[in-house]
């Protein structure tokens, strides 16, 4: 076999571990043993984007980097947070205005671009990096990791706002692009204010449309379809700008028709603080949302069937003591093609719980989200949770501190082991691990391991030890002024790892 050949076929192999989210179809084969079984490899570059935090001069914004340790990555590498700085997106000072960018995308400007200061810089892996910004005029930012810093990367933004819409902690994972998501959740009601950012960190612009579906279907919308966002740049559509109906729960639908983006929405209430709001996981007939914390006041169920088919699911509790139903809620009916919601009330008396949503009979694809209030009257505080896939092999929540972190873990369907390992404090200290049993049908908030010396924020990896399904969410509290404010993020499968088949020589490609 001549060099070109063999080089060919280490590129190929080379190319599927560039990312996670790589899909590798082999050819049937021509021959016996012609590939060996497919390796998990590490990723070599991750992408994420982090959206523009808040449009209040009283934000206070941390941005916390983190990479867990992975065996057989490469051994150099980079990770940085650049501000989006588009010339023909909006700047840093522009307010959201509801409308996506009307200037031109793709033309050069005469302005020399000046490359923009990271906002965080990682030093190592298994380490957190922290960085902070305040004010209302803080843009998107756009994340590159390459190497050691790329398998499971994740980045942590947490507002706090101290008075206003929305005021209270807001927080979200970074998203890592991709071309469809949906929002169940979101609001055109009087006292809401959502806008769904859309983050674009190609240097190419992408063509999106926005879809709005209510409790009777499709909502008319005006500026919805052929949003242009364009390359290194991130635009903030104000959801009530799109239609004038007024609905207090719809599920937005974003389709990217070219290229890709980051999306998330931001929903703010005048009286009720706010929170973000990602995507829910891939439609599915079972969905499990974990971790709605045991003082919750208040829990609503938001669920959408994106097919041609009505589905009909069981909702459940995954308490600490088991499965229960919850009272006068046993099932769900949610119409094809329109936005259901159910006020589920204090759903978790006092103890930590997930919801599981399974078919009664038939299995028809849905989404789903939960709005979770904490506190009482004036003193209230909201936050989402959006149904979620399982750990998988790997996942990690950063930005935890010694107090206010709670971990929830949950395993519907049997038994589970799990390990769950405290890194590095930003600032100094040693990782500790520990494991785990969760029972059969079970949510527990586990008392988290604090690594010896702790100096800084710190992160949570979550690892699964047994074969059963594991579905985690991580809840950030802290209490400003007498109001509780808290954040939940979930914690999926972190895609630190790609497949990717050896391939052995074989003389016999080049003889046909």
């Amino acid at each position: 076999m001549n060099r070109t050949t063999l080089s060919l076929i280490a590129g190929t192999a080379a190319l599927a571990a560039v990312t996670g989210f790589a899909v590798l179809q082999q050819p049937d084969a021509s021959g016996p043993d012609t590939a060996k079984t497919a390796a998990e490899l590490p990723v070599e570059r991750t992408s994420l984007v982090c959206p523009s935090p808040s449009t209040s001069d009283l934000a206070k914004t941390s941005y916390t980097s983190f990479t867990p340790v992975t065996k057989g990555a490469d051994g150099d590498g980079t990770a940085e947070l650049t501000p989006a700085t588009a010339e023909s997106a909006a700047t840093p000072t522009d307010k959201p205005t509801g409308k996506a960018s009307d200037k031109p995308a793709g033309k050069a400007s005469d302005k020399k671009k000046t490359a923009a200061k990271p906002v965080v810089t990682p030093k190592t892996p298994g380490t957190p990096a922290v960085g902070a910004t305040t004010g209302g005029d803080v843009p998107a930012l756009l994340g590159i990791a390459k190497g050691k810093f790329a398998p499971g990367w994740t980045v942590q933004e947490t507002t706090q706002v101290a008075a206003g819409t929305g005021r209270g902690l807001q927080g979200l994972t970074c998203t890592a692009p991709d071309t469809e998501f949906w929002f169940p959740g979101v609001s055109t009601a009087a006292d809401r204010t959502d806008y769904v950012h859309l983050t674009n960190p190609d240097d190419s612009a992408a063509v999106v449309d926005i879809e709005l579906y209510g409790k009777e279907g499709p909502l008319t919308t005006t500026v919805g379809e052929d949003i242009t966002v364009p390359g290194h740049s991130s635009e903030p559509i104000l959801l009530s700008t799109l239609t004038s109906e007024k609905q207090e729960d719809l599920t937005v639908h974003v389709n990217v028709r070219s290229g890709r983006v980051g999306a998330a929405v931001q929903a703010l209430d005048e009286k009720l603080g706010g929170d973000w709001l990602t995507a829910s996981t891939d439609p599915a007939s079972t969905q499990v949302i974990p971790g709605i914390p045991k003082d919750a006041t208040a829990v609503r169920l938001i669920a959408y069937a994106p097919g041609d088919s009505d589905a009909d699911l069981k909702v459940q509790l995954a308490s600490p003591s088991g499965l229960i139903t919850p009272a006068g809620n046993e099932t769900l009916h949610v119409k094809a093609g329109m936005t259901t919601s159910v006020d589920l009330g204090d759903v978790t008396r006092g103890e930590s719980g997930s919801l599981v949503l399974t078919p009664t009979d038939q299995s028809v694809p849905v989404v789903a989200a939960v709005r979770v209030l904490r506190g009482k009257g004036t003193d209230q505080e909201s936050a989402f949770i959006s149904a979620t896939a399982p750990v998988g092999t790997r996942a990690s929540a950063a930005g935890n501190s010694a107090k206010g972190c709670t971990l929830s873990l949950t395993a519907p369907k049997g038994a589970a082991k799990v390990k769950v390992t405290a890194s590095a404090g930003s600032g100094g200290g040693t990782a500790v691990s520990k494991t785990y049993t969760i029972k059969a049908g079970t949510t527990q908030d586990v008392e988290l391991p604090v690594p010896t010396g702790l100096k800084g924020t710190y992160a949570l990896t979550v690892e699964p030890l047994t074969a059963t399904p594991v579905y985690a969410s991580r809840t950030l509290a802290v209490t400003q002024d007498g109001v509780p404010g808290f954040t939940i993020q979930t914690l999926p499968d972190d895609r630190g790892t790609v497949a990717v088949p050896e391939a052995d020589e074989d003389v016999a490609v080049l003889q046909k």
